[in-house]
C-alpha cells in the first residue's frame, strides 16, 4: 500500500454498469464500489449505499462501465521490440521463430527491461491487470528479474513464468545451439526465483512459474523435471502445446503420439498447469483438459497472425476446460490489447460455429475471471467483497461506444479505444486513459533507444 493509503476507503459511484463477474453474473446499475487496503467492502446500486459512502473519497464514474481488470494468460513480452519484422510477417510459426532466433540472441538486460515496461505498458492502457509472461531465452546476462523491475514500474500485477530452452538445431530442436541452456542450470536457476520472487499470499503482486518453451525446445527429461519442481514449490506451470498443424506433426513424429497424451505422460495435465494455444486439440484432448481441470489461454489474434487456425474455444468451455485470453508475443500478434482479444475470440467462434457461438458477455468474462482463475488467482477477477480491488473503467459515452444500448456488450461490440482508469489493489495505475507511475514519453523512448540498437546490429 503506498504511502498515505493504509486504511484508506475509496469509492466509485454513479457508474452506468458495474458487472461483478460473479456466479450469478451480476450487473449493477447506477452501480457504487468501494474498497480499503485493496480490498473490495462493498458493491450495489448508489442510491442504497449511504453509510457504506459516508465521508469517504469517491470517483464519479457516469458514463461509464465498469469491469474487473482484464488479465493476459500468455505473453512473451521481451517480444515487444520486434514487432513487423518484414521477414516474417508472412510466415507460418515454425519459419516465424526461426527468423527472429538471430535477433533476440543480440538481446540485452536493457532491452528485455525496455521491452517488457512497453508491453506491459500498452496492457495497462488496454484495461489490464494482470499479466502472465513467458521468457524463455536469456542471453547476455538477461534474468528473470528484468522483467520484474519492469513490471514494478507500471504497477500491475505480474505473474511471470522462468522458462528455458535446452534442445538446439544440433540435437534435432528448433532454436539454435547458442539460445540454449544446460537442464542443470535451468532447474537451479528456477529453483532460484521462486525462491526470491514467488509470493503466494492473496493480494501477491508477484508470482513465478515455470514454463519450459515448448516440446520442440526441451528435452522429454526437462519437461518432468520442471514439473516435478513445480509441484514441491507450489507453483504454476505453462508451455505451449498443438499451436498448428506443424507442432501436432512434430509430436507424432518425435513422440509417438499427441500433444495432448504427451503432457499428460509427463505431468502436465492438472488446475496447477496451463497451456498457450491449443488451437490443434482434438476431442480426446479437449475430454482430458476438462478432466484434468487443465487451463487453456487462447490467443485469438495470433493465431490468425501465423494461420494457425481456430482453437475449438466453445467445445473446450462445453466440456468445462478452464480458459483464459492471452495477447501472445508481440512480434505474433503485433499488438496487446487484451480487449481488442476479446472480440476477436467472439468473432472467431462465431465465423467457426454461428452467430450464437460466443456472446460478448462470455468473452469479457473470458477475459477477466477465466483468466483470473486459470492463472491461480483466486483472489482476483471478481468485484466482489473480499476480493482485490483490480478494476477498470471504461467510458462508453465517447464516439466509439455512443447510440449503444447494451453498455456492457458494447465494450466487445463497439469497443472504446481504452479505458478512462485503471486500478490495481486499489491503487491507480491508470488515470484519465494515461499511465500514473511512469510516463509515456520514458516508455517509449527507452524502447526507441533499443530498438535502434537491435536494428543496427
Amino acid at each position: 500500500m503506498m504511502a498515505g493509503e493504509a486504511g484508506k476507503t475509496r469509492a466509485i459511484v454513479h457508474a452506468d454498469v458495474i458487472a461483478l463477474m460473479d456466479d450469478a453474473g451480476t450487473e449493477i446499475a447506477d452501480g457504487a464500489l468501494v474498497w480499503r487496503d485493496g480490498v473490495i467492502v462493498a458493491c450495489g446500486p448508489t442510491a442504497d449505499m449511504a453509510v457504506q459512502l459516508d465521508g469517504v473519497e469517491t470517483i464519479d464514474a457516469r458514463g461509464c462501465v465498469v469491469t474487473p481488470g482484464l488479465v493476459n494468460t500468455h505473453h512473451h513480452l521481451y517480444q515487444s521490440l520486434t514487432r513487423a519484422v518484414p521477414e516474417c510477417q508472412d510466415t507460418s510459426l515454425f519459419g516465424w521463430l526461426k527468423t527472429l532466433y538471430p535477433i533476440w540472441a543480440r538481446y540485452t538486460p536493457d532491452d528485455v527491461f525496455d521491452a517488457t515496461r512497453l508491453g506491459l505498458a500498452e496492457l495497462a492502457l488496454s484495461g489490464c491487470t494482470l499479466s502472465s509472461d513467458h521468457l524463455y531465452l536469456f542471453p547476455n546476462g538477461v534474468r528473470l528479474e528484468d522483467t520484474i523491475a519492469a513490471a514494478q514500474t507500471i504497477g500491475m500485477r505480474f505473474h511471470p513464468t522462468r522458462g528455458a530452452m535446452s534442445v538446439g538445431e544440433s540435437l534435432g530442436g528448433l532454436p539454435p545451439d547458442s539460445l540454449v541452456e544446460a537442464e542443470g542450470a535451468i532447474l537451479d536457476d528456477m529453483i532460484r526465483v521462486i525462491d526470491a520472487f514467488h509470493d503466494s499470499a492473496d493480494g501477491a503482486m508477484v508470482r513465478v512459474g515455470v514454463a519450459p518453451c515448448s516440446p520442440f525446445s526441451v528435452s522429454r527429461e526437462l519437461m518432468r523435471d520442471a514439473a516435478l519442481l513445480a509441484r514441491e514449490k507450489g507453483v504454476m506451470m505453462h508451455t505451449h502445446l498443438a499451436e498448428d498443424v506443424d507442432d501436432v506433426r512434430y509430436s507424432l513424429e518425435k513422440f509417438g503420439c499427441r500433444p495432448g497424451d504427451y503432457a499428460e505422460s509427463l505431468g502436465w495435465t492438472g488446475p496447477d498447469v496451463w497451456h498457450a494455444h491449443c488451437v490443434q486439440l482434438d476431442a480426446t484432448e479437449i475430454a482430458l483438459f476438462a478432466r484434468t481441470q487443465t487451463g487453456v489461454a487462447h490467443c485469438p489474434c495470433s493465431n490468425c497472425r501465423l494461420g494457425s487456425g481456430i482453437a475449438p474455444v466453445r467445445a473446450m468451455l462445453d466440456a468445462g476446460v478452464p480458459v483464459g485470453l492471452g495477447v501472445d508475443g508481440a512480434a505474433s500478434s503485433d499488438s496487446g490489447h487484451l480487449l481488442a482479444e476479446a472480440r476477436q475470440a467472439m468473432l472467431l467462434q462465431r465465423v467457426q460455429g454461428g452467430a450464437g457461438a460466443l456472446s460478448a458477455r462470455a468473452a469479457l468474462r473470458l477475459a477477466t475471471r477465466g483468466g483470473a482463475e486459470i492463472l491461480g488467482r483466486h483472489d482476483c477477477g471478481q468485484l466482489v467483497p473480499g476480493k482485490r480491488a483490480d478494476f477498470a473503467i471504461w467510458p462508453v459515452d465517447d464516439v466509439a461506444s455512443s447510440g449503444s444500448w447494451d453498455k456492457l456488450a458494447a465494450l466487445v461490440l463497439a469497443p472504446p479505444a481504452g479505458p478512462r482508469d485503471v486500478f490495481v489493489e486499489g491503487r491507480a495505475i491508470v488515470r484519465e486513459g494515461d499511465l500514473v507511475l511512469t510516463s509515456r514519453r520514458e516508455v517509449v523512448a527507452g524502447a526507441q533507444t533499443a530498438l535502434a540498437r537491435l536494428m543496427a546490429a
